[in-house]
C-alpha cells in the first residue's frame, strides 16, 4: 500500500466512511475500498451502513442509487464528470411516451439509469436479476430501458412474455465483436468463455455463460476450468485474478476500457474525503417515486 492509499484509510477512518468501488474500478482504489462489487452488491451493501459518508467510486447512476436507498447518508461522488453514456440514452420524457405506446406494460429500468428515469419507472433491475425480475412482474407487457442487448437476452430467457426494448447499448461492451471470440477460442480452444449480458447479441448466443460481474467471479471460483475468456471491462479481469491466482484469465479480445469508470483516480478519492464532495443531491419527490421502483426489484429476488 503506497502512501495516499495510507492517507485515504486513515481520513476514512476519521470520518467514519465507508468506500464502496465498483469491479471496473482501477487497481489502486479496489485495493483500498471496504466493499467491492456489481451495482446490485453495492445497492444491497449501501443500506447496512452504519457510516455517516460514503463514497462511490464508480459512475453517477450508482451513486444516485446508493443516495435513493440511503437518503439520509451523505452520498459522495469523487469525479462528478464520471457518468454512463447509456444511462444517458434515456430520458423521463422518453418513457412517458413508451407508456403511452404500449398501455398496460410496465416499465423495467436497468440500474444504468437516472434518478429521474428510475422515478417514472415501475421496477428496476440489474444485468444480475433482469430474467428473474421480469419473470416476476404481474403483466404480459413490458418496455425494457435502455439497454437493448440485455433486453435480447431477457426476451430469450422470458418467452411468455412480450418485451419492448429500447435501443441503447453499453460503448464499452458494444466494443466486443465476432471476430474477437473466435480469434480468442483459437488461443484458448480449453477456456470457458463468460461474457456480460450487454454484449452484442451474436457474442450471447456462443458464449458458454451469460453472466453479471458477481456471476462471473462466482462461476470463476466454482469452475473446474483453469482458463477463462472474459468478455467484460478490463477492471474486473484484475479483480478475477487477484481471487483466483491459480487460474488465467484474459480478455475476449482487446481489453477494453470504460473511460468514465477510469475518470477516478487515487487523488480523486482523497480529496472527496477530506472536503466532502461531490455530494450527490436528489429531489426528495424523486427520491420517493425512484425508491418504490427499486425496493420493488428487491422484493422480487
Amino acid at each position: 500500500m503506497d502512501n495516499l492509499q495510507k492517507k485515504i484509510v486513515e481520513l476514512k477512518k476519521e470520518k467514519k466512511a465507508v468506500i464502496l468501488a465498483h469491479n471496473y474500478q482501477i487497481p489502486q482504489i479496489q485495493e483500498i475500498a471496504d466493499f467491492l462489487g456489481d451495482s446490485l452488491e453495492l445497492a444491497r451493501i449501501s443500506r447496512k451502513l452504519k457510516e455517516r459518508i460514503i463514497v462511490l467510486c464508480g459512475v453517477r447512476f450508482m451513486a444516485e442509487t446508493v443516495k435513493i436507498l440511503s437518503p439520509e447518508k451523505k452520498v459522495i461522488l469523487p469525479v462528478m464528470g464520471a457518468g454512463c453514456p447509456m444511462a444517458d440514452m434515456i430520458t423521463r420524457e422518453d418513457i412517458l411516451k413508451e407508456k403511452t405506446a404500449h398501455p398496460g406494460a410496465w416499465v423495467v429500468s436497468y440500474v444504468n439509469t437516472s434518478a429521474e428515469v428510475k422515478a417514472v419507472s415501475d421496477v428496476c433491475c440489474t444485468s444480475s436479476n433482469a430474467v428473474k425480475v421480469v419473470e416476476n412482474v404481474p403483466v404480459d407487457k413490458v418496455i425494457f430501458v435502455p439497454d437493448k442487448n440485455l433486453g435480447w437476452w431477457v426476451e430469450k430467457n422470458v418467452p411468455g412474455k412480450k418485451i419492448f426494448s429500447w435501443q441503447g447499448y453499453c460503448l464499452v461492451h458494444e466494443e466486443f465483436s465476432l471476430k474477437d471470440l473466435e480469434e480468442s477460442k483459437k488461443l484458448y480452444p480449453e477456456a470457458e468463455v463468460i461474457v456480460h449480458p450487454e454484449c452484442r447479441r451474436e457474442i450471447l448466443e456462443r458464449a458458454d455463460y451469460v453472466m453479471s460481474t458477481s456471476g462471473m467471479l462466482k462461476r470463476a471460483k466454482e469452475s473446474k476450468s483453469t482458463k477463462f475468456i472474459i468478455g467484460t471491462e478490463e477492471g474486473m479481469i484484475y479483480r478475477l485474478k487477484k481471487e483466483n491466482p491459480a487460474k488465467e484469465f484474459c480478455s475476449l479480445g482487446t481489453p477494453k476500457v470504460c473511460v468514465n469508470m477510469k475518470k477516478t483516480t487515487l487523488q480523486d478519492v482523497y480529496h472527496s474525503l477530506e472536503s466532502e464532495k461531490y455530494n450527490i443531491e436528489i429531489d426528495p419527490v424523486v427520491i420517493e417515486k425512484a425508491s418504490l421502483a427499486l425496493e420493488r426489484m428487491v422484493s422480487y429476488i
